[in-house]
C-alpha cells in the first residue's frame, strides 16, 4: 500500500514520518506482510501545492491509498492576523487542488487531514462536534480558524459529487520536540518554552506570562497527534469532524511552573494581566474519541513538556 504525506518536512508532517516508518499494514487494516511505501513532499522538497500541476503529478507518481494531508499556512495569532488573506488564500488553494487533482485521476485515496480547535467559535467551552459551526471563529485566528471551516465544506462537496473519502480530525494545540524556533511559526506552548529557556540564559529575575494564567487550555504532544492520524484513517470516509480530545486540561499558569521545573528556572513567574485572557476553558469533548479508540492513550503532560524542553535546550 502506498501512503503520502503532505507537508511532510513540517513539524508534525516530518514526526508522522518517523511513525509510519515504524508501522505495519495491519495498522491501516492490512494484511500484516503488506509492504508499506511512505513517501513525504514539501514546498522544500520541491512540491509547491499552490501549483495545481505539480500537485496532479505528485499523485499521479505515488497513486497513494492514504494521503495524510499536513500542509498548511500558519502561525502565531500575530502572523495569521498580519497574513490574514496569504493564509486564507493559501490554505485554500492547496485543498481545491488536492481534491481536483484526485478527482482527476480517480483516486480512491482516503485523505486525511486535521484542524485545530480555533476553527471551534470562540466562546465555547467544552468543545462538541455539534457545535463546532455554531457561531463565529474567534477574531484572533480569524483566518486560519475559517480556512479550515472552508476545507471542510470543501471536503463535503467532493464527497457528494465525486464520493472523494476524507477523514476530518479535529485536535488541540500541539506540542512537542521537533517544532520550529521561530516565534512567529511555532506552537503556543512551545512558544513558552523557547521564552523561559531564553530567560534562564538571560539570568532574567523573573519571566512574564501575558495575561492571568488562569484560563485552561488542553495541548495534544506531537506523539498523540501521530497516533491520532493513523486511528483516523481507519475511519476510511468521515466528513464530519471527529474530536480528538481529552476533555481536561491546564491552566497557563499550570504549564507555566511544569516549564520552569523542567528549565531549572530560578526566577519568579509573574503575570501581565494588562494581556487579554481570552476564554476560560477550552477543551475538546471526549466523547467520540472514546467511543472510536477506548484505548487511547494520551502522553503525559508533564513528560511532554519535559522532552520538549531537552529539545529546544541546545538550540537557544
Amino acid at each position: 500500500m502506498n501512503v503520502l504525506v503532505l507537508g511532510s518536512t513540517g513539524f508534525i508532517g516530518s514526526n508522522l514520518m518517523n511513525k509510519l516508518s515504524t508501522i505495519s499494514a495491519s495498522r491501516f487494516g492490512r494484511p500484516s506482510g503488506d509492504t508499506v511505501n511512505v513517501v513525504g513532499v514539501s514546498k522544500t522538497l520541491g512540491v509547491d501545492l499552490r501549483n495545481y500541476e505539480q500537485t496532479k503529478q505528485c499523485l499521479i507518481d505515488t497513486q497513494p491509498d492514504i494521503i495524510f494531508n499536513l500542509a498548511s499556512h500558519g502561525g502565531s495569532l500575530h502572523y495569521v492576523k498580519e497574513k490574514a488573506s496569504d493564509v486564507i488564500n493559501d490554505n485554500i488553494q492547496m485543498t481545491l487542488n488536492i481534491y481536483r487533482a484526485m478527482t482527476e485521476i480517480s483516486s480512491a485515496a482516503t485523505l486525511v487531514q486535521p484542524f485545530s480547535n480555533c476553527s471551534y467559535p470562540g466562546g465555547s467551552s467544552v468543545q462538541q462536534e455539534r457545535d463546532w459551526l455554531h457561531g463565529p471563529v474567534h477574531d484572533s485566528i480569524f483566518s486560519f480558524g475559517n480556512s479550515k471551516r472552508t476545507i471542510y465544506y470543501i471536503s463535503k462537496c467532493y464527497d457528494m459529487q465525486y464520493n472523494i473519502k476524507t477523514v476530518n480530525l479535529l485536535l488541540p494545540n500541539t506540542y512537542g520536540p521537533g517544532d520550529s524556533v521561530d516565534p512567529n511559526h511555532t506552537h503556543a506552548l512551545n512558544g513558552m518554552i523557547i521564552r523561559m529557556l531564553k530567560a534562564k540564559k538571560a539570568g532574567d529575575s523573573e519571566f512574564i506570562v501575558w495575561g492571568t494564567g488562569k484560563p485552561v487550555r488542553e495541548w495534544c504532544y506531537v506523539d498523540d497527534f501521530s497516533e491520532a492520524l493513523v486511528k483516523g484513517a481507519m475511519l476510511n470516509n468521515h466528513v464530519e469532524p471527529v474530536n480528538i480530545g481529552q476533555e481536561s486540561g491546564y491552566s497557563i499558569g499550570e504549564s507555566a511552573h511544569l516549564i520552569k521545573k523542567a528549565i531549572g528556572f530560578e526566577g519568579e513567574i509573574t503575570f501581565d494581566s494588562s494581556y487579554a485572557d481570552g476564554d476560560a476553558i477550552k477543551v475538546l469533548a471526549k466523547n467520540t474519541t472514546h467511543n472510536y479508540w477506548p484505548d487511547f492513550s494520551f502522553y503525559d503532560h508533564e513528560a511532554g513538556i519535559i522532552n520538549t524542553v531537552s529539545y529546544y535546550e541546545d538550540k537557544i
